[in-house]
């Protein structure tokens, strides 16, 4: 319980902190989204996570179910929540009653408050090869969604899937995108409910898991978006100087294949590992941070993808905290931002927005060095007086105090340091 109220604590105050001084730290990151898994039993409480969350910029959640703790303690806070309904209960939600019910204890229950948008209906089924699960997604997701309508919810409210990547038959070059033939007959029909309802096509990309499987062949600098030569996609004459954006664009092209070149896509999952076993290549601290810190300054330059240039990039890093009871490699247990004390996992810079001081450009760090103001958000060294899960650099609060002329922000950091 000490921890938990230290973490509640400091967090708080870092955030009145930021307040204070004018920082507005949700322009930093506001278009990326991050998973918040809970597989683990040494995880903050919900509204512990609520100011970790806010403080970061952190704008859209993903859960993997709809768990009522985390669901009020983000009520009013105007962050967008995915919510989950499990691969187990797709036969349960068939019956039109049994999805109602769902929708209403778990979706409707806490609307308005709590600013839930989507509801992803199973993970990754597809590609288990289970007849018995893929067969009844299709089903279990027009089941919610009548739910939904009959509630008068279908327009805030979207449902849609979440499928890995290996759904693909072919995914470079990027042009030759294409879905796997013995899955197009269950693909088409649900590509065909998303193009009805109005809702995205959601995709897990890890080109960390490309990286782990072939590491001599795969350039370490072209997964982690680093400087590097690239790739030409000779049937689009579009390059590529990094995989993720390969991947996606192979998403699009496997959907024009099929009629639907308008559908949204949204990347469901994406990650890097900070550890790993002694034969899961990459999976280190440096590389988590280059990916993750990287990948973040891609999304606030909202450049979209070779393909699809103008197109947001809806993100959702995986994951927010590290979780030390999912099975699996070490790796698994690893892809958090976070530790579950709140101190992040590695130090990742991130940026405050130059449109929070007056102009209209933003600011942003990557781990590859970038220029930009730069807020490392990381522990407090051991020995010092502070017990919270988060310091800002007192560093670069002074040059930013000097740049913008906030120097009571400076007073107060230097006040609210002292106390602690």
């Amino acid at each position: 319980m000490a921890t938990s109220t230290s973490f509640s604590y400091c967090s708080s105050l870092f955030l009145s902190i930021l307040i204070i001084s004018g920082f507005v730290f949700a322009e930093m990151v506001n278009s990326m989204g991050i998973n918040y898994g809970q597989i683990a039993n040494n995880l903050p409480s919900p509204d512990d996570v609520v100011p970790l969350v806010k403080s970061i910029g952190i704008s859209k959640i993903k859960l993997y179910d709809a768990d009522p703790k985390v669901l009020k303690a983000f009520a009013n806070t105007g962050v967008q929540f995915i919510v989950g309904l499990g691969n187990e209960f797709l036969t349960k939600v068939q019956d039109p009653a049994q999805a109602q019910n769902w929708v209403k204890s778990n979706v409707q229950a806490h609307l308005p408050a709590t600013n839930i948008t989507c509801i992803f209906v199973g993970n990754e089924v597809l590609t288990f090869n289970d007849t018995s699960l893929s067969n009844n997604l299709l089903p279990a997701m027009q089941s919610v969604h009548a739910a939904l309508v009959s509630l008068n919810l279908d327009k805030q409210v979207t449902v849609t899937t979440a499928h890995s990547l290996s759904i693909l038959e072919t995914s470079f070059p990027p042009s030759a995108g294409a879905f796997r033939r013995d899955l197009t007959g269950c693909i088409t029909p649900i590509l065909n409910f998303h193009s009805k309802t109005g809702s995205p096509f959601l995709i897990n990309a890890y080109p960390y898991f490309a990286y782990k499987s072939n590491p001599k062949q795969v350039p370490l600098d072209y997964v982690l978006f680093q400087p590097n030569s690239g790739s030409l996609d000779s049937g689009s004459n579009l390059h590529y100087d990094n995989m993720l954006f390969a991947q996606i664009d192979a998403v699009y092209s496997a959907l024009a294949a099929l009629g639907f070149k308008k559908l949204p896509v949204h990347i469901s999952e994406t990650g890097w590992p900070s550890k790993g076993d002694e034969d899961e290549a990459g999976a280190t601290p440096e590389n988590a941070k280059k990916y993750n810190g990287n990948l973040i300054k891609l999304i606030c330059q909202k450049k979209g993808t070779p393909l699809r240039p103008g197109s947001d990039l809806n993100i959702y890093v995986f994951a927010l905290f590290n979780e030390n009871m999912k099975p699996g490699p070490t790796s698994e247990r690893n892809f958090g931002l976070f530790k579950p004390d709140g101190s992040p996992a590695y130090s990742i810079g991130l940026s405050v927005s130059n449109s929070s001081f007056g102009n209209g450009n933003s600011s942003s760090s990557s781990g590859s060095g970038s220029g930009g103001l730069v807020n490392p958000i990381t522990p407090s060294p051991p020995g010092t007086s502070s017990s919270g899960y988060l310091a800002i650099s007192s560093a670069a609060v002074t040059e930013r105090c000097h740049e913008i002329g906030l120097i009571p922000m400076l007073v107060v950091f230097l006040l609210m340091k002292h106390v602690l």
